[in-house]
């Protein structure tokens, strides 16, 4: 087709098919107007297939002819893109081609890095100083061009009167890791937004993490190595329309529809079972666990103080220790497959930077940038973190921050930023010896630093025992499975499930009423102050104030399942009794029957600190009467008179000495440091 007969055709088709949704566009402000490629297509199917041979000379005549409407608007720089094209278009970046340059594709990925909006210059005015010639030189390339030569012959060194600046910005697309096949790497891309595609609204839906899709012209640029051109040239997509596919919990869009289905569930007295039953349907039992899923994907309210500026998480951060072959990891994959900006990493191949984030050097946005990790990527999202005992040490430190402040911080190679990490974790991981011992403690079987462990709000132990009747059901419950894969239909329909938990994180924001707030005080207060048996013994510390924060989380929860304004008695009920289980498993102290957090904390609960003050004071006591050398059996026959075994006064011993409060200066007697 000609340009005049594009021209023309285009004109027709805005006067017949988009008069009305053009001008809502100019009165909104916009600088453009999306055209769906079906409506060109039944237009006028010539045309539509120039636009996907032919796009750059092929929009240029679409802009033309929307110049040229009678609007009662400015029309000039008014611009044209084009959403929806054929599947044909629809290419991975893994599959891109020479024979593909210049055409109109469509490439989906994950924004992995993006630069900052930078003005570029479109078009330059130069004056010749000879006689006065004004030359105006389109600027398509990189590179910035002069005029080579004047009509009146001069060449080079020509005044510049003016330039046009548009805002620009570069971004690094990756292929999405499920649609990969295995043992592929994901390949990368350039793309190159402009004008009113890096306006502050589009801007947020490309960040780093977002899922896209790219609509563009793939073009070739030049590769230069030591000053002159390579042979080899580089590809870049530039984009005419960009769309997010996978919003957060947030930003899901509900239709009207599926409003009335989400009341409507709400309003059923069941709904707490029916979604708990539809959180992860193919495994038997854990209900306990389910239910705490179903309240860690609602979360709790996110607050912020108006007085000093902090902030309350709302996100619930979960830990489950258990057996092999317990379902763990089928618990998370379902996990992460529901919540929107859902991520699954696993042990070894997760590194801390890969969590965080990292600075790494770039060769197409120059210089250093930074790269966000899981956490920063499933901001508002969740990451499920399996194996979380097989990671490195380090690479665990690097998550305390992200799960407390609920931020990443990173000072490296002049890059000095704070990144968001509004993300929910749910961790997996094997006790320490592989299973759990049953006559153990639960704490200390647990191969993670106390630190760590203290910032999960909810730890469940998953043990695997054999039991007649319930090992009966379970083998049930899989070979029926197996047997018929649509036996574990849920209740609630997944697509259903995943919009009824982002409409309740969109919509419902329950406040503590007075009956729920003097229930979850009285809890507390009582838990803490339960009396001692003796008043100068270490006093256990059932609960801390972590945990308190973590109720309100859970009965802020509870009433969001509801949709509720308010969380009333029975949510912090709800939210007692689940952390209650929690502490009963993880916390209690066998000695004095009491639940003691620093068993989960510090590592040391409190009848074994009440032992080594015991010990401190004898040998302060015998110091006095024998002098600076105590000998050890003096030591273990006032302990035994106090009621403590000699392996327990062994063990005290021994840990006082890796402390470095006593040390042995001779066999047999002890000194104080």
């Amino acid at each position: 087709m000609e340009i005049s007969e594009q021209i023309k055709t285009f004109r027709d088709f805005f006067d017949q098919d988009s008069k009305k949704k053009m001008l809502e566009s100019i009165a909104k402000g916009n600088r453009f107007f999306t055209v769906d490629f079906k409506d060109l297509s039944k237009f006028d199917a010539r045309i539509a297939e120039e636009l996907l041979d032919n796009p750059e000379e092929t929009i240029k005549a679409a802009e033309v002819a929307a110049e040229s409407m009678e609007f009662p608007y400015d029309m000039k720089k008014f611009r044209v893109r084009f959403s929806n094209p054929p599947d044909t278009q629809k290419i991975m970046v893994s599959d891109i081609r020479s024979t593909h340059i210049g055409k109109f594709l469509t490439v989906a990925g994950i924004v992995r890095q993006k630069s900052d909006v930078r003005p570029q210059v479109t078009t330059s005015r130069f004056e010749c100083p000879n006689c006065g010639n004004v030359i105006a030189i389109l600027q398509l390339e990189t590179s910035f061009r002069e005029p080579d030569k004047c009509g009146c012959g001069r060449k080079g060194k020509f005044k510049l009167l003016s330039k046009e600046l548009v805002d620009a910005q570069a971004m690094v697309l990756e292929e999405s890791p499920d649609e990969l096949e295995g043992g592929s790497q994901p390949k990368r891309l350039n793309v190159f937004l402009k004008e009113d595609l890096v306006s502050p609204l589009t801007d947020k839906r490309t960040n780093p993490g977002s899922r896209v899709v790219v609509t563009g012209i793939l073009k070739e640029v030049p590769v230069f190595i030591k000053g002159t051109k390579s042979t080899r040239f580089d590809l870049i997509l530039e984009a005419n329309y960009t769309k997010a596919v996978q919003e957060d919990f947030y930003q899901i869009e509900i239709s009207k529809d599926e409003e009335e289905s989400i009341l409507e569930l709400s309003r059923d007295p069941n709904v707490y079972d029916k979604l708990i039953s539809s959180v992860v349907p193919s495994i038997y039992g854990y209900e306990k666990i389910k239910e705490a899923l179903l309240l860690q994907m609602l979360g709790g309210v996110h607050k912020k103080r108006t007085n000093d500026g902090g902030t309350s998480r709302g996100d619930i951060h979960m830990l489950l220790v258990g057996d092999p072959g317990s379902g763990k990891s089928a618990m998370l994959k379902r996990i992460s497959s529901i919540a929107p900006k859902g991520r699954y990493v696993a042990g070894k191949g997760s590194s801390g930077a890969g969590l965080t984030a990292a600075v790494v050097k770039d060769e197409f946005l120059g210089g250093w940038s930074l790269e966000a990790g899981a956490l920063v990527l499933s901001n508002n999202g969740l990451v499920a973190i399996d194996e979380m005992d097989k990671m490195g040490e380090d690479d665990r430190a690097a998550m305390h921050e992200g799960l407390e402040q609920q931020s990443v911080s990173i000072a490296k190679a002049n890059i000095q930023a704070t990144l968001s990490a509004k993300t929910t974790v749910l961790a997996a991981a094997n006790p320490k010896f592989g299973r759990f011992d049953p006559n153990g403690i639960i704490a200390e079987q647990i191969d993670m630093p106390p630190t760590l462990i203290n910032r999960f709000d909810l730890i469940f132990p998953i043990k695997d025992l054999p039991d007649l009747a319930n090992d009966e059901k379970l083998a049930n419950h899989i070979l029926l499975l197996h047997q018929n894969s649509n036996i574990s239909e849920p209740e609630v329909p997944t697509a259903l499930l995943k919009k009824y938990i982002a409409y309740a994180r969109q919509t419902a924001f329950p406040v503590i009423v007075e009956s729920a707030f003097n229930e979850i005080k009285d809890f507390y207060v009582q838990m803490r102050n339960r009396e001692a048996a003796d008043e100068r013994a270490a006093r256990s510390i059932p609960i801390s104030a972590r945990q308190l924060e973590a109720l309100v989380r859970l009965a802020e929860a509870h009433a969001k399942v509801r949709l509720s304004k308010e969380v009333t008695r029975k949510d912090a009920r709800k939210a007692i009794e689940l952390l209650t289980y929690c502490l009963l498993q993880v916390g209690l102290d066998r000695e004095t029957g009491n639940i003691d957090i620093d068993r989960i904390s510090t590592g040391i609960s409190a009848s074994h600190r009440s032992r080594i003050s015991s010990v401190k004071d004898i040998i302060q006591s015998l110091e006095a009467q024998t002098g600076k050398t105590i000998p050890l059996k003096d030591i273990q026959r006032i302990a035994q008179e106090r009621g403590m075994t000699s392996s327990e006064i062994e063990e005290v011993i021994e840990k006082l000495k890796r402390s470095g409060d006593i040390y042995e200066p001779r066999f047999g007697y002890l000194a104080r440091v």
